[in-house]
Order: C-alpha cells, then structure tokens, then sequence
C-alpha cells in the first residue's frame, strides 16, 4: 500500500512554557506562529507514560471490560483494561500488570494490534492496544486506590452494538471494537 502523503512541520514555535506540572502530565503554553503566518497561541499537553490498552478474551471466548467512575467526565465508563507506562518500562510488561491489577486474569498469548495517539490535536499522548487470548483468572484483581471497579464481560458483538449504540464512548475501547469488527473476532 502507498504511503499517504505529508508536509513538513508549518508551524513556528517563538516561545514556550511550562504552566504546570505535576507526576503524569506538563502543561505547556506556547507562543507559535500558525501555518498560515499569524501570531497565535497553542495548549499543549505532555504525558508522562504511554497509554495501554488490553482487548482480553478469556478462554470461553467473552471479552472482559472494567466499569470506572471517570472524574474528568463526571460519568461512569465502561472500557477495556487499560493504564499507564512509564517511560522506562516494556509496553508489553505494563500490558501484563494492568490486566492482572484490573481485572485478576493473566495469559500467555500477547499480540500487539495498534499504535495510535489519542488527542493529538491538544496532547501527545500514545497508545499501544495489545490483544489477550486465552486468559484466566489467577486471583483478585487489585486496582489501584483510585480504582472502584466493576467487571462485566461479553462477546465482540454485543461490544460494537454497545459502541454504536452510544453506550461505550471510550476512545480505547471503541478503537478495540473496530478493530474486533474489522479482523472478525
């Protein structure tokens, strides 16, 4: 398949700083001059680890999800597993605590399915999506203190229907489903 075509970066950053700081993001404001040649300002957020997310299927063939009150939204949320990377950890070693810290299940059979940027119009934020075949339960989950969850699981179908359905608005989790969707899982 033919690359898609890009352009070389149009923007020109005069000034930037740093307005806040804490262990998981740096909020910066930059003073730019914009691709069509005026003066302008631009928010950017940093983030500090890698977003994962973990398409689990157990052995019965039912994906798991976690249902979390999320503060920024002020709603609940239903998701694939998901959490942070440090910089200086594997992608696929954070993929294996977060599963196992969410929702108790481990498994053997690791895929890695999509690197994206989840809002990359204000952040630069990435994900790995990694799928999970197989897995099972070894214990208690063991969520983090600002973790209440719940766990629910279902088949890929009933998880597009959920995301089409404007139930599953998660950027992860509809981007997991889609990719479900398209590979016939």
């Amino acid at each position: 398949m033919k690359l898609l075509p890009t352009s070389p970066n149009d923007w020109i950053t005069k000034k930037s700083e740093s307005v806040y700081e804490n262990n998981w993001i740096e909020v910066k404001h930059n003073d730019v001059i914009t691709p069509g040649g005026e003066k302008g300002v631009y928010g950017e957020v940093h983030f500090k680890n890698i977003a994962i997310g973990i398409i689990a299927f157990d052995k019965n063939g039912l994906l798991t999800l976690v249902g979390q009150f999320r503060y920024p939204h002020k709603s609940y949320s239903w998701e694939i597993p998901a959490g942070g990377c440090p910089i200086s950890e594997i992608p696929l070693e954070a993929a294996k605590r977060e599963l196992k810290e969410e929702t108790g299940m481990v498994s053997g059979t690791w895929k890695k399915v999509i690197d994206m940027h989840l809002s990359n119009s204000v952040s630069d934020e990435e994900c790995q999506l990694f799928l999970a075949t197989e897995c099972e339960l070894v214990g208690e989950p063991e969520p983090e203190q600002t973790e209440n969850l719940k766990h629910y699981k279902c088949n890929t179908d009933e998880l597009v229907q959920r995301i089409e359905q404007g139930e599953i608005n998660d950027s992860l989790t509809v981007c997991a489903g889609l990719w479900l969707k398209a590979n016939g899982y």
